[in-house]
């Protein structure tokens, strides 16, 4: 699985975006797990809304990254790494 510019290639601004959340919430998550400290909750625990939104975000993210970018930039950038 390629991320950023790991296999060479050009990817779009939402698989960037893509990836940053994805480690925003093993991040997160990781502390949550370790040291039982929700940090994106900290920090948007008065929106409840917007809370839910991130996850969502994070959630779909993941998603994106495990089926993968099918945009012209993400698929140009994966066919001149092979």
């Amino acid at each position: 699985m390629c991320g950023g510019n790991m296999c060479g290639g050009k990817k779009c601004n939402g698989s960037k975006l893509g990836w940053v959340l994805v480690m925003v919430g093993a991040l997160n998550w990781g502390l949550v797990g370790a040291f039982q400290y929700n940090l994106v909750e900290s920090l948007l625990g008065g929106w409840p809304t917007v809370l839910r939104v991130v996850y969502a975000l994070v959630g779909l993210s993941a998603v994106m990254l495990l089926v993968g970018c099918r945009c012209k930039t993400c698929m140009a950038g994966h066919t001149e790494s092979k």
